[in-house]
């Protein structure tokens, strides 16, 4: 896989180039094509995914956001204390993605 410098997005064959969604691209020069299996053509009709910051799989819930008063937000649980102890709820609001945690 080839990733994007400037976005972090992955990068897929077109043409002679990988391209991003953001535009960049970068040649494949033989040195390249050794590397990646780039024969293979998407159809048009194919799925692909896509990730990145704005592709979002965590799921949501109901919170208010303390920052910007949004009503949703992403949201995962991190044990950062000991294993004896309830693990940590962090929410980040869908809108500014401002993060913040939870304690039971």
């Amino acid at each position: 896989m080839e990733f994007c410098p400037k976005c972090g997005a992955m990068m897929f064959p077109k043409d002679n180039s990988f391209q991003c969604k953001c535009g960049y691209q970068k040649e494949i020069t033989k040195d390249l094509a050794s590397q990646y299996d780039v024969s293979e053509k998407i159809d048009p009709k194919d799925t692909v995914i896509f990730t990145g910051d704005d592709i979002n799989t965590l799921p949501t819930t109901r919170a208010e956001c303390p920052k910007c008063k949004n009503m949703e937000a992403f949201w995962w649980l991190q044990q950062t204390r000991r294993a004896d102890e309830a693990e940590t709820r962090f929410l980040r609001c869908s809108a500014c993605k401002h993060t913040w945690r939870e304690y039971d």
